[in-house]
């Protein structure tokens, strides 16, 4: 495996990210990752190496590189996720289109990436933002999944559900049963949205699994039957949209 830790220009400044792809048989298939709240951390670079190691060429950005180069949650304190909504909070769909067009830049220029192939993979608040980066970039996405995504039906002009007109990729949600930040409510209005707008899509629930259960880390939710089928779903849609024919 080729691991680097570079920084991607972005208009906004530079943006430290991890990327990984298998060191030999390129070009590969491009795959974003983009963080969850907690931040750009090993456990990610974990993950990130697990989609590498079956054919990709991976993207896993520090989306809070504005605020902080090195910031990831160490302890759930109150104070600790006081800081993180705060730097979660920074991150719109203005935001999410400055870093994607930066990505987008990156690995047109990469020799070991195919560009005219690219899916992406958000975990929690990310949910929203493979959305806002699809909407933004539609004819670059062949796919993109989210997984135990959060606020995914809102208010706000830019909700996820509201994009689903200018979404043309193959779209997964996967969907933990116990989960605060996406009730049944909000995936319903989701999954009817992407129904009307004839997107391509799947919403799968995870009986009994809690929001986060695909982190190995995260002690008390880890759901490893969950999260091995989570890998099963995302790197079949990668199969299916990624491989060349």
């Amino acid at each position: 495996m080729i691991e680097q830790h570079i920084d991607i220009p972005t208009a906004d400044g530079a943006m430290n990210s991890f990327v990984v792809c298998p060191d030999e048989g390129g070009p590969f298939p491009v795959v974003f990752f983009y963080m969850d709240a907690p931040g750009k951390r090993e456990e990610l670079h974990d993950m990130a190496r697990r989609i590498a190691a079956v054919g990709y060429f991976v993207v896993l950005p520090n989306l809070y590189y504005r605020r902080s180069l090195d910031y990831w949650l160490k302890e759930r304190t109150e104070a600790g996720m006081a800081e993180m909504f705060g730097h979660m909070a920074s991150l719109d769909a203005t935001t999410t289109e400055c870093d994607t067009r930066a990505m987008l830049s990156y690995v047109d220029a990469q020799a070991q990436a195919d560009a005219s192939r690219i899916g992406a993979v958000g975990y929690c608040m990310s949910g929203p933002i493979v959305v806002w980066a699809a909407a933004a970039f539609a004819d670059r996405f062949n796919c993109i999944a989210s997984i135990h995504g959060a606020h995914m039906a809102t208010d706000s002009p830019d909700s996820p559900h509201r994009l689903a007109p200018r979404i043309r990729c193959e779209t997964y949600f996967a969907c933990a049963e116990i989960d605060k930040w996406a009730p049944p409510a909000d995936i319903e209005q989701l999954s009817a949205a992407f129904t009307a707008a004839k997107v391509p899509h799947r919403v799968e629930w995870y009986p009994a699994a809690e929001h986060g259960f695909v982190f190995p880390l995260r002690v008390g939710i880890y759901n490893k039957a969950a999260a091995e089928r989570h890998w099963e779903r995302l790197f079949g849609l990668f199969e299916r949209n990624l491989r060349a024919a």
